[in-house]
């Protein structure tokens, strides 16, 4: 497993208590792309994560999207989008293609990073 940075895009669970992250990076052309979501958060980190976050406002880059319960479900999640400014470390196990095969795994905010210091979702990392 390795350490990376992806920038929250959508979170589930109450506005209060992120239960768990949707994540995503900027691609080349500067669309925000979706990599992935974290695994539930233990509670402290849900409260903090909602701290640092502000509910997105119209022409968030995800509108009109589903996310997936899970693999093979039918089921989509409740989701409530943020405006995509909080930087997250996570821990994630890529498969040959760099893709994160499982949910990542939450390990810190990192407010003093921005977007534009995550790497792009085209590039390795």
């Amino acid at each position: 497993m390795e350490t990376t940075e992806a920038i929250v895009g959508a979170v589930t669970g109450p506005p209060t208590a992120a239960r768990t992250l949707l994540l995503g990076r900027y691609d080349t052309t500067s669309l925000f792309q979706y990599t992935g979501r974290t695994t539930v958060l233990p509670q402290a980190a849900g409260r903090t994560v909602a701290g640092l976050l502000t509910p997105a406002g119209a022409g968030h880059p995800w509108t009109g999207w589903s996310f997936s319960a899970g693999w093979g479900s039918r089921q989509t999640l409740d989701v409530a989008p943020v405006r995509p400014e909080l930087v997250v470390e996570v821990g994630v196990a890529r498969d040959g293609a760099g893709r994160w095969r499982h949910p990542a795994r939450w390990h810190r905010p990192r407010p003093d990073l921005s977007p534009a210091d995550v790497t792009l979702f085209d590039s390795p990392g």
